[in-house]
């Protein structure tokens, strides 16, 4: 990670007529990160500068599904023209927990350039990818060709759909969603990670089983817990029950789900996306 640009005093310079800041949608957000948000915005902008497009809040905190002490706070940054790579740097410290103190269990921030997110795409296509909080370790990646692409396949999908702006242009006006083809692939790569289990929690594996079983379903993204409630429907309400119930602890005290029954539940979430793929020509 590269040096910390020290950020202080006001902005100089920074057109903001046309800012969209948290306080002006205060149901939109959590009580507990307005604050935050607005200083990460203003940190964003003041490194960025011209280069800034858009801000977003993506991922449970667009699908109002933000869990405090549990969920990570997801965000998109958007720029354009890309600016030069001391500049990321200095986004990385400036935004890296404890520099600006996160209070959620942690950030992950992603950046693209506008020619990258203009057009569909499978690749995960970032400038960088910032992970930083009290649980989650400091990892700023600036090589997106390193990068398991599904993920940001995925993440580029929801914020298309409902990302919460910020800053700058509206999520859809910036971010292409991902041809249906490639998305289905991504869910099923997706499926397979958290079917291998390795570094990720029971509950999180199986809601978002839920999701990608809802998505294929609808075409939607939704909540973890609302996509719960849809697919408790099915042969597997005791385990998605115990599920929501975990995920609604904080992240230290998650509850442990039989392993065995998780990995019959992926399978059958891995058979629903194949369908889908097969129905769809996928």
């Amino acid at each position: 990670m590269g040096c910390a640009e020290k950020i202080s005093g006001p902005d100089h310079g920074v057109d903001t007529g046309h800012v969209a800041h948290p306080h002006e949608n205060p149901q939109s957000l959590p009580t507990e990160l307005r604050p935050y948000l607005e200083e990460l915005v203003r940190r964003t902008r003041t490194v960025c500068g011209p280069h800034l497009v858009s801000v977003f809040a993506v991922g449970s905190l667009a699908l109002r599904d933000y869990r405090h002490g549990r969920s990570d706070a997801d965000v998109t940054v958007v720029v354009e023209p890309s600016p030069p790579g001391p500049a990321l740097h200095d986004l990385a410290g400036a935004l890296s927990h404890p520099h600006l103190p996160c209070p959620a269990a942690g950030l992950e921030l992603v950046v693209y350039g506008t020619d990258f997110l203009s057009r569909p795409s499978a690749a995960a296509g970032y400038l960088l990818d910032l992970n930083t909080g009290p649980l989650l370790p400091n990892r700023a990646d600036f090589d997106a060709a390193r990068s398991p692409a599904f993920w940001y396949a995925i993440d580029r999908s929801v914020a298309h759909q409902t990302g919460l702006s910020l800053f700058g242009r509206p999520a859809r006006e910036v971010i292409a969603a991902p041809e249906r083809p490639h998305l289905l692939a991504a869910i099923r790569a997706s499926v397979r990670e958290h079917s291998d289990g390795e570094g990720h929690l029971a509950d999180n594996r199986v809601l978002n089983g839920c999701r990608s079983v809802v998505f294929c379903r609808t075409g939607r993204w939704m909540a973890k817990r609302g996509a719960a409630r849809e697919v408790a429907q099915e042969d597997f309400r005791p385990l998605v029950e115990a599920a929501v119930r975990s995920f609604e602890r904080p992240r230290s005290s998650a509850i442990p789900l039989p392993a065995a029954e998780v990995r019959t539940f992926l399978t059958w979430v891995h058979e629903r996306v194949d369908q889908t793929a097969r129905e769809s020509g996928a």
